[in-house]
């Protein structure tokens, strides 16, 4: 996978200014906030084993944490439900028809929404999902294949902040 899409949290947090005393200023404790050591710790370096086809987009979704950054540990059961519900993903590989008028293969007007490294917002239901084997852990990496139209949106901020709701 390309490296050079990978960022410190560090990094992001002096792109968009925020840190952990400006979230619960916006209101979000920090028993919300998952307690991720770096960006490669919540999007681990894991090749998805599958190459898109057309317009399809693969996303490595955010993995789990086992705790928030208050030190709460998190049941498996929470940590199952973040997983399955978290729509933070991080834009792996593009089929090549992706962002392109299907009938000419001219590339869209306003460009790609994205590209590879970028992070961006899934949808929670819809796309394949599948995992993959991280070698470094005993827990498995999330994969989904989406669309390059269901692609929610590019996110601006630290990808790490984000916290799933379950409702």
């Amino acid at each position: 996978m390309d490296q050079s899409s990978t960022i410190s949290v560090d990094a992001l947090r002096k792109t968009n200014g925020s840190s952990t005393s400006q979230l619960a200023k916006k209101g979000i404790p920090n028993s919300m906030l998952l307690a991720y050591e770096s960006i490669e710790d919540a999007f681990p370096d894991v090749a998805p084993g599958v190459t898109p086809f057309g317009s399809r987009v693969v996303c490595q979704i955010r993995r789990p944490m086992d705790l928030t950054k208050s030190g709460f540990h998190l049941p498996q059961e929470t940590r199952e439900t973040e997983k399955w519900n978290t729509q933070v993903a991080k834009v792996i590989s593009m089929g090549p028809v992706a962002f392109k008028d299907r009938d000419t293969l001219t590339a869209w007007p306003e460009g790609s929404w994205c590209e590879v490294g970028t992070f961006v917002r899934v949808p929670k239901y819809g796309g394949h999902k599948w995992e993959g084997v991280n070698p470094d852990s005993v827990d498995k990496v999330l994969f989904a294949i989406f669309n390059d139209v269901d692609l929610i949106g590019r996110i601006e901020g630290d990808p790490l902040e984000m916290v799933a709701y379950v409702g």
